[in-house]
């Protein structure tokens, strides 16, 4: 994969985390970033052939800003050091569930699932959802392909919120308030493998994200408040 720019400049970024170094190498951020949205634009390109509702999409929407938000930080770098895209029909949204991929020196993931631990409407949703069609969430998850390259982490409750029953062989999804998967990809792997690599296993992560996606088929996002 076409990534040895991106990378170069990450692993530059980690060292010299500060405006004045991003101010001082620009042309070096902006070849990283193209290089990235390219790579961005042919994994739609083939994610489109599994799920063509992604067809249209520009990865120029779907890709989030280094620019951190470090009002409430501890951590004052300005910086993200690692490239994120989304691919989903609401963009960099949250719902409805799509492919995300965030590339890093360090920790490079592609991730899938519903992080919702922000919007209680939805955590109730996909909680009801799963137990009244259990037979289906059990059949996705417990494939041979699923099992063996995900597991579902996410925010959890320490007990079975009230309502739902604690001897319920799915109790322990009930505790979550986010069900998300990631599939961790090494530098090597990344440099070395073919992009369509990344889009098995994102088509693996499919069957998950349309059942919470028909979850969550009512549900809208909150408007931001001016």
């Amino acid at each position: 994969m076409e990534l040895q720019k991106t990378f170069i400049f990450l692993k530059d970024l980690e060292k010299n985390n500060s405006l004045e170094w991003m101010k001082s190498h620009r042309e070096q951020y902006l070849e990283a970033k193209n290089e990235f949205a390219l790579f961005i634009q042919d994994l739609i390109h083939r994610i489109a052939k599994f799920d063509p509702s992604v067809a249209c999409l520009r990865a120029e929407d779907l890709t989030y800003r280094l620019n951190k938000d470090t009002r409430f930080s501890k951590n004052k770098t300005p910086y993200h050091t690692a490239f994120r895209a989304h691919i989903s029909t609401a963009g960099k949204k949250p719902i409805p569930a799509g492919y995300y991929i965030c590339i890093s020196p360090s920790a490079s993931f592609l991730g899938g699932g519903v992080f919702a631990t922000q919007f209680p409407q939805a955590t109730t949703l996909v909680r009801d959802y799963i137990l009244q069609n259990a037979e289906e969430f059990q059949r996705i998850i417990n494939t041979h392909e699923f099992a063996a390259n995900f597991s579902i982490e996410g925010d959890k409750l320490k007990n079975v919120p009230r309502g739902y029953d604690k001897e319920h062989p799915l109790s322990e999804y009930m505790k979550h308030k986010s069900w998300d998967i990631e599939y961790h990809v090494s530098y090597q792997q990344l440099l070395e493998n073919d992009i369509s690599f990344i889009a098995q296993k994102f088509q693996l992560m499919k069957p998950f994200n349309d059942f919470l996606n028909e979850a969550l088929k009512e549900f809208t996002l909150p408007r931001p408040q001016r």
